[in-house]
């Protein structure tokens, strides 16, 4: 192996004798090559990946000695420490295969780089590998198809909103490198404002996370990691990605460059995403629901002795039609709205052309969404301590055109400007005992600017709150836990609307304005609250884990459910609010059990949480049991608060015969139960209100994964997979005033391919993947899809009310190194 090394070295040779100090190796096991090994010096941020015939090459290093890492997945972690003397250095290794993935460090929700072995909290991890083969429409998707126990509330093919367990909204606080997204997260009619192709990372935190991160992680977190690549010191390298879906005739194309020299690393990606109108089986093409997007990230980066400094910046820009399901009543085909107000009948509104359905064109009637991110991330060390600082700017602005006659005219228009900081100390760790404390918040203002509707005041949020943490690891067991003070000072002024003659429509006016009258009284509140945890896990041996944690989340009310008032256009609902709501808390406690065998993988997590003020959405009927309509077309939602219990479990049976290393066969099972505990609503409404909203039903999962061994000719990593996606019926709803229905279960079944083609050096010309989702198109609604309750009328000719879900979807994507 030495002298084939050697070889490549010398045919290498014009570039590495061009360097001053060069390690050269070929990896393996079992004698045969591995590609996609990450070798890396520890201590710095040099490394590189091996390529298709297992071979790595770093140069450019100065004379010393390094501690190198060789990792990859499925195999035992080798570290070697090497002393740098010469011109060249060649250093072959073999792993030792390894299905125990207890060893994977994670970051989110904890002070030090945590091993899972070491962490109560449930926390699971999905790759960018995992990523790029769950093709999807947005990132939030490709998490919940890669992680169990993640659902999401969708309103169309592009936007989802992320639920853990069964809770939601601004509950799961969604990170971008550890900076949390502030968007209008109360909304449904948007997703989240994150690139999914410059995604390296997912990890999920599933439980209160409030200890860390304050309000709004009171069913967990997920942080996305953005993308920054290996490439070869001095040279600029990229990818560029090509995906396309065929049922809504989605393309994406994406361009990442990088480039590092000496201890600086610069990375920049430009994405644009453009689709027409999904469909399905019963709907056709679904009116009004197509996109556009287009986002641009960069991020600058040096590593020092000292540690390290990164600052990053973020453009987006979406433009997103949301359709509201006006039909002519018996063709059943999409109409549209081309009158307001008194001529505005929704029965005699015009079917939409079939041009316009197949149309890439943005519909007059659409929201417009952008979010411009700026942040600095900054580690010190202090001698075997460190000092961890982040402060980060983001501003959120929503437009939403619902005006058919003044199509320039938004029908909301809200500025939300946030400012994150972020500041952490970690002492050395002394007899083992790790600690870390911390203070963080944001400060956050809400304004609206040239609209004709206000569902939210003008507002002013201050958050602040302090930590503690501390790990304690004896024998075979680890301890840990910690507790954290939090408050939040939210305020707003006087706000009255009034006529605006020139358009017809509200406006925003002086207390003195003609007409006007007060849409909004004077707030001003502060909230505070005490989080803990408390975990501690057992590490029976290598493979066999027991962990047991208990934690105490806080989360105030959002300004939707203390402020709200007025029409929500993009939703077509009228949000009432309450301002006299308190703090939610819960308690929730996790057990879980973890083997990674020889043969198998088996992961058992169960919960039980307890939440007191749960606060929920409840569509308003009159005393006469008649829907509340305030504003003609638009249903009227009023905001609840009473105690509630969540509790299910999540199980994962992964089977992977070491004598059949090509198959894999993966099974997951996700139950989940919300009971609303309000035991008077419960009995005046003859059990309607049993159950909480936005509850997932019992999902199993199986996937088989076929890996052909070896390269056939040119295609190299060829992997085959099929899947079972059955989602059993909900019948446990939260049914009081028709808020929600029961919904029928179904099964999807889902399949693909992917390779990588090589050239006859081993080099990779482009990664392939393939992908068919309902490839038997079958007609569904899940009853986390807001577009269920987009109907008109109370019977339907063809039997079928609400919008489908999207049908059956072939992907095809593309990524090109260079």
């Amino acid at each position: 192996m030495r002298i084939i090394t050697t070889l490549m070295y010398l045919l290498f040779g014009p570039i590495v004798f061009a360097q001053n100090i060069s390690i050269i190796g070929t990896v393996s096991s079992d004698n045969i090559t591995l590609s996609n090994v990450s070798v890396s010096l520890i201590g710095t941020q040099t490394g590189t990946t091996t390529n298709g015939k297992g071979y790595y090459q770093i140069s450019d290093l100065k004379p010393g000695t390094y501690k190198v890492e060789f990792t990859c997945v499925g195999y035992q972690t080798e570290k070697i420490t090497v002393v740098f003397s010469n011109m060249l250095l060649v250093v072959d290794i073999n792993l030792k295969t390894s299905n125990s993935k207890l060893n994977e460090v994670v970051v989110t929700g904890v002070s030090h780089a945590t091993e899972l072995r070491s962490n109560p909290v449930p926390i699971a991890v999905i790759t960018k590998t995992e990523i790029e083969k769950n093709i999807n429409n947005n990132i939030i998707d490709a998490i919940t198809k890669g992680v169990t126990g993640v659902t999401a509330v969708t309103t169309g093919p592009n936007i989802s909103k992320p639920f853990i367990r069964g809770l939601g909204y601004n509950r799961v606080l969604t990170l971008y490198d550890g900076i949390r997204q502030e968007g209008q997260q109360w909304g449904d009619e948007h997703g989240i404002e994150i690139d999914q192709y410059g995604i390296s990372r997912a990890e999920v935190i599933k439980g209160p996370a409030s200890l860390t991160y304050g309000s709004d992680a009171l069913a967990g977190v997920i942080n996305l990691i953005p993308y920054i690549p290996k490439g070869a010191e001095g040279k600029l390298n990229g990818d560029w990605i090509n995906d396309y879906h065929t049922n809504n005739g989605m393309f994406g194309s994406s361009v990442g460059l990088w480039y590092r020299k000496n201890t600086w690393k610069y990375a920049f990606r430009a994405t644009g995403k453009l689709a027409r109108d999904y469909q399905n089986r019963v709907d056709g093409l679904v009116y009004n629901s197509a996109f556009r997007e287009y986002i641009i990230s960069g991020i600058i980066r040096t590593d020092k002795k000292w540690g390290y400094s990164q600052i990053a910046a973020t453009v987006y820009n979406n433009q997103q039609e949301i359709p509201d399901g006006s039909r002519d009543s018996l063709s059943r085909k999409f109409t549209r709205q081309i009158a307001e107000g008194a001529n505005d009948d929704i029965k005699s509104r015009p079917v939409v052309p079939d041009d316009v359905l197949h149309s890439y064109h943005i519909s007059p009637l659409h929201q417009h969404i952008q979010h411009f991110r700026l942040y600095n991330k900054t580690e010190l060390k202090i001698g075997d301590g460190f000092i961890d600082a982040a402060l980060g700017a983001q501003q959120s602005v929503r437009q939403e055109y619902n005006h058919p006659t003044l199509p320039r005219q938004a029908g909301l228009y809200v500025t939300l400007n946030t400012l994150n900081y972020d500041l952490r100390y970690s002492p050395p760790v002394i007899a083992g005992l790790e600690t870390s404390f911390g203070v963080n918040g944001i400060y956050q203002t809400n304004h609206s600017k040239a609209a004709t509707d206000f569902p939210i005041p003008d507002y002013d949020l201050f958050d602040a709150g302090a930590f503690v943490f501390a790990k304690k690891s004896i024998g075979k067991t680890a301890i840990s836990g910690g507790v954290r003070y939090d408050t939040r000072h939210i305020s707003w002024n006087d706000f009255f609307v009034g006529p605006n003659n020139a358009s017809g429509f509200e406006q925003q006016v002086n207390e003195s304005a003609t007409g006007a009258k007060l849409q909004f009284p004077f707030f001003d509140h502060h909230y505070h609250g005490i989080s803990g945890s408390l975990g501690v896990t057992c590490n029976i041996n290598d493979r066999l884990l027991l962990k047991a944690n208990i934690a105490r989340g806080y989360r105030a009310p959002n300004i939707t459910e203390i402020g709200s008032n007025g029409l929500d256009p993009g939703a077509h609902i009228v949000y009432l609010g309450n301002r006299n709501f308190v703090p939610e808390f819960n308690l929730q406690e996790d057990l879980g059990f973890i083997a990674y065998l020889k043969d198998i993988d088996i992961i058992l997590e169960l919960f039980n949480n307890q939440l007191q003020n749960y606060i929920y959405q409840a569509r308003l009927d009159d005393d006469n049991g008649n829907p509340v309509i305030i504003v003609p077309g638009n249903a009227t939602y009023q905001y609840q608060q009473s105690r509630a219990r969540l509790y299910g479990f999540e199980a994962t049976i992964n089977l992977h015969p070491h004598n059949l290393k090509w198959i894999n066969l993966n099974n997951s099972v996700v139950y989940v139960t919300g009971i609303n505990e309000n035991q008077q609503l419960i009995a005046q409404s003859n059990g309607a209100a049993k159950y909480l909203p936005f509850i997932p039903p019992l999902h199993i999962r199986s996937q088989v994964v076929l890996k052909i061994p070896g390269s056939l000719d040119v295609f190299s990593k060829v992997s085959l997979q099929a899947e079972v996606d059955t989602y059993a019926a909900q019948n446990r709803f939260y049914a009081l005033n028709n808020t929600e229905t029961s919904t029928p279960g179904y099964t999807l079944i889902n399949c693909g391919i992917n390779a990588t083609l090589t050239k006859k050096s081993g080099k990779t010309i482009c990664e392939l993947f393939i992908q068919a989702d309902n490839l038997f198109n079958v007609a569904y609604q899940s009853n986390l899809s807001r577009l269920k309750y987009f109907e008109y009328y109370k019977s339907s000719p063809n039997g079928y009310s609400g919008i489908y879900n999207i049908g059956r979807n072939l992907s095809f994507k593309v990524i090109v190194p260079f």
